[in-house]
């Protein structure tokens, strides 16, 4: 294999990263100078800080009004694990799961929660479910993105508008990516630190009416940790959706947060995010149609994910390689553009196939893309001629 020449050109920005995810164009510390470090979250300081965050997130989602967006402990993995415990266990759960973090879902709902009639909807990296199987009747829990797979769920019209079950969404990795259908969905979990490049630690959990009436009128049979609790007395904890947190929020994630709502509304908003991404996902399909080394490990491109996009390497010479040799050749080359300062962080998941994960969100600018994939190219000929006997 000849090895092309080294590229000449980098990337402004070699961020690629799925999490925590680069930063908005221009970012830098002096963003932060203003944070109420010091401060108590709860001070009337603080928490219009926090009902700032809340309102603009609000608006650039184009959440319906009588929805409750509110930011709650650990992430958005805190954020699904508040909804999984507060509010199943009414009736059975369909739980999909195509990828590590579903699969997460899934034990924990099995193993912790114990629940005795959940069914597990699931498929292989690489492929979704069968979603014609899912049962309305029941509570849906499912993943809108998979961040470990790129395979995600096209829309939402499979979703039934006449569902008596919730629907229990995590979106951390759709959330200002694509335009979220509000009527399919009961409850939307997101973090800080995917699309819009913020910082982590806090998640937001969305609840819609639906929602609000299940907490208010189910009580789980299982003790509810102090930081899990949504409701107080059966009515629900109001506070929460105006900033006053459950736990001590930092106020420079905080403020980080709330840069990047500013940013993305002096762009153009909402639709300038959506934008953003799909001017990405379509300067990474070309490249993956014009290289016969790889391909995406989504298998339908209507399911591919436009943010965190997952790729193979399909060139038959690495197919016929043992299992840890490929393994050894994905991580190396991952290792190649790190080196090489071009790319950071880019290696598939621990638990995804061998291969190569590239971020692709709203913060990510299409021109650092298009001058990491000659860098590709040249560290995938280079490892081959090295490992190649």
């Amino acid at each position: 294999m000849n090895i092309p020449a080294r590229p000449d050109r980098r990337p402004a920005s070699p961020n690629f990263s799925s999490g925590p995810c680069a930063k908005r164009p221009g970012w830098s510390a002096a963003a932060l100078n203003d944070a109420l470090v010091g401060r108590s979250h709860r001070s009337k300081a603080g928490k219009a800080r926090l009902f700032e965050v809340i309102e603009r997130s609000r608006e650039m989602l184009d959440m319906p009004d009588d929805w409750r967006l509110g930011i709650v402990p650990a992430s958005d993995t805190g954020a699904v694990e508040m909804a999984l415990w507060s509010l199943l266990g009414q009736r059975g759960v369909d739980m999909l799961a195509w990828e590590s973090f579903g699969a997460g879902w899934v034990s924990d709902v099995v193993k912790q929660l114990k629940l005795d009639d959940a069914r597990i909807i699931e498929a292989d990296y690489g492929e979704l479910p069968d979603l014609g199987q899912v049962d309305f009747s029941r509570d849906v829990v499912f993943t809108w993105n998979g961040t470990t797979s790129g395979v995600c769920v096209p829309d939402g019209e499979w979703i039934d508008d006449g569902r008596a079950g919730l629907t229990i969404c995590d979106a951390t990795s759709a959330a200002f990516a694509v335009a979220l259908p509000w009527h399919k969905l009961d409850v939307v979990t997101y973090s800080w630190q995917k699309v819009m490049g913020g910082e982590a630690q806090h998640g937001v959990l969305i609840l819609s009416p639906r929602a609000v009436e299940r907490l208010q009128t189910y009580t789980p049979p299982w003790p509810l940790p102090k930081v899990f609790r949504l409701t107080k007395g059966g009515k629900l904890i109001e506070g929460i959706f105006r900033g006053e947190t459950i736990n001590t929020p930092s106020m420079l994630a905080v403020e980080d947060a709330l840069d990047g709502l500013k940013w993305a509304q002096s762009i153009g908003g909402g639709q300038a995010l959506i934008d953003r991404v799909g001017d990405n996902a379509r300067a990474i399909a070309a490249w993956v149609e014009a290289t016969p080394w790889v391909g995406f490990l989504a298998r339908d491109a209507e399911t591919r994910s436009p943010t965190s996009v997952c790729l193979e390497i399909v060139d038959p010479w690495f197919i016929g390689l043992d299992d840890e040799r490929r393994g050894g050749v994905a991580k190396r080359l991952a290792a190649s553009v790190e080196e090489e300062g071009v790319a950071f962080d880019v290696a598939a998941y621990r638990d995804a196939p061998p291969g190569l994960r590239l971020w692709a969100g709203a913060t990510v600018e299409t021109a650092d893309l298009e001058a990491l994939f000659p860098w590709l190219d040249w560290a995938y000929a280079a490892v081959k001629a090295e490992t190649a006997p």
